[in-house]
């Protein structure tokens, strides 16, 4: 039941937004693609651990964090995937785990690595659910990510652009049969979409790409949003969350303290340059260097993360 209380060149742009990230290895290609490995991280909570890896053909961007939950009555999808084959393949970990009714699809915001599955899930008739700024999003960027992911992966091979039948918001729960689903709807922070998902039964927070652990978060929305429901979501009573990209299981809060201090970085730093009539190029340069030797992909993505928020302080 439910109650209601998205040129260096083009194709770095395209990776940007479809929120991929380059690797200086890639460690497990193919085959880690081609099959779906899942951790159950809390009872009746199962996770797929994204790739460390770009979107390429032989991954079919397998690169965030996706899985479901079970209740006694139906399963919720965690974000369907990053193509229709992910997807695929998570609806057959889905139907080897249990044959209740996959009820609802959650999709956490509009990057394609989280949500470009949800063809796979047609079929079974589920109730799709986003924030309620996702169709907009979708409207805006969805066809330009399909083609893009097609550009990469092989024609076809994203999937559709599936827009959701239900909205967040503000607060939705889902009844899964004793287990209730909480979902949140954010302001502007990640990107203009973002979704949070909490379990009580089990305590478990699943922020998406609110939270990045180990890999530079990158920015698509707001940093001082960010911080803010970065703040928000602390105040959660969760002993653990999934992040959207890194390990699948993190102590909370005590995992949200690297991003948050980045983010106070970003933000003192660019105000700084911003005040003292330094450019958007050389700021680019010099903030946030301090921060290169703690995050995984640090010179691919402080950049861009530096440009949006240069962009977004300089007329504060």
């Amino acid at each position: 039941m439910l109650s209601s209380s998205l040129t260096l060149s083009r194709r770095r742009v395209l990776l940007a937004g479809l929120a991929t990230y380059l690797l200086p290895f890639i460690g497990r290609t193919h085959a880690a693609a081609t099959q779906m490995m899942l951790t159950q991280v809390a009872p009746g909570i199962y996770m797929r651990r994204g790739l460390d890896a770009d979107a390429a053909p032989q991954n079919d961007n397998a690169i965030a964090n996706i899985g479901f939950a079970v209740g006694t009555t139906a399963v919720a999808i965690i974000d369907p995937g990053g193509c229709l084959a992910d997807g695929e393949r998570l609806r057959t970990a889905v139907r080897a785990t249990s044959t209740l009714p996959i009820r609802y699809v959650i999709m956490s915001h509009a990057h394609p690595d989280h949500i470009f599955g949800a063809g796979a899930f047609i079929a079974d008739q589920p109730t799709f659910i986003g924030h309620y700024r996702l169709p907009e999003a979708l409207a805006r960027r969805g066809t330009y990510y399909q083609h893009g992911l097609d550009s990469i992966l092989g024609p076809e091979r994203a999937g559709p652009v599936v827009p959701p039948t239900t909205l967040v918001h503000d607060n939705l729960e889902l009844d899964l049969g004793g287990r209730i689903l909480v979902l949140t709807a954010h302001g502007v922070a990640h990107t203009d979409s973002d979704l949070s998902i909490f379990d009580p039964q089990t305590r478990t927070l699943l922020p998406a790409d609110l939270l990045f652990v180990e890999r530079i978060p990158s920015l698509d929305g707001s940093l001082r949003g960010w911080l803010k429901e970065l703040g928000t979501l602390k105040t959660v009573d969760a002993h653990y969350a999934v992040p959207g990209h890194g390990p699948i299981k993190v102590r909370w809060p005590d995992a949200a303290i690297d991003e948050e201090r980045y983010f106070g970085v970003l933000l003192r730093e660019t105000r700084q340059a911003v005040s003292r009539g330094v450019g958007i190029d050389k700021a680019v340069a010099t903030v946030g260097r301090s921060e290169r030797e703690r995050w995984k992909l640090f010179d691919d993505y402080n950049g861009h993360n530096v440009t949006q928020a240069y962009k977004e302080l300089e007329w504060e």
